[in-house]
């Protein structure tokens, strides 16, 4: 039987949002002065986000982007991760759904963004179906498969496990799946592409050591 979901919105990741994405870290580096911070995303169609993710942007295609640093644009040691999901899973240690009110506030916003969707009850085969769309989209851009896919609750924080998958560039991991939205203090769930430096863990663990992915996953993920 599928695993219910409250709420659930997205909007679905596509080969060019992709592109925009990995770009990043490899394009023309940006000033770290005001001007230029502001300039740069006014160029790419871009706005600040206060309200979805802290400190994040809504980015041109209307994804979610958020950064460990202000400047990402032509900055490869930047953590960043591209929110195209949002969930808010069933908690069984919230048995008097006394979060429920601001919870579904918050998923309010995201169902209200300018092209997303929200689909109020889902299930986890819903969000799996979401995260098999984005997978689409990612092999499309980088034309291969992902190096390893696997059912993990690796960063997450209430709801069930999905599934996340991995492929890497020369320099970057790039991790599809769940992870924490710890605004909400982890009670919701991004579905992300995250985009991190290689050095942020060792070698790819073999596909049959689940226990080794996950913290492979976490530590490029969970920041």
């Amino acid at each position: 039987m599928p695993t219910p979901v409250h709420v659930l919105a997205h909007r679905p990741l596509t080969p060019a949002a992709v592109a925009e994405f990995v770009a990043l870290p490899t394009g023309p580096p940006v000033g770290d002065e005001r001007e230029a911070l502001d300039a740069e995303p006014a160029r790419r169609g871009w706005d600040w986000e206060h309200e979805l993710v802290c400190d994040s942007f809504r980015a041109g295609h209307g994804h979610v982007f958020c950064s460990d640093g202000r400047n990402p644009f032509g900055q490869p040691d930047v953590r960043s991760f591209l929110v195209f999901g949002e969930l808010y899973p069933f908690d069984e240690h919230d048995e008097g759904m006394t979060n429920e009110p601001w919870l579904r506030e918050h998923m309010g916003l995201w169902g209200q963004a300018t092209g997303w969707e929200s689909y109020e009850p889902s299930t986890e085969q819903d969000c799996e179906a979401t995260l098999v769309g984005a997978a689409r989209a990612v092999t499309e851009h980088l034309g291969a498969a992902p190096e390893r896919t696997l059912l993990s609750d690796a960063a997450v924080v209430t709801g069930p496990a999905m599934t996340h998958r991995v492929w890497r560039t020369s320099t970057h991991a790039l991790v599809l799946g769940p992870a924490a939205d710890n605004g909400p203090y982890g009670y919701l769930t991004h579905l992300q592409l995250s985009l991190t430096p290689l050095t942020c863990a060792p070698e790819l663990p073999p596909a049959g050591d689940g226990n080794a992915l996950d913290a492979w996953i976490s530590a490029h993920i969970d920041w």
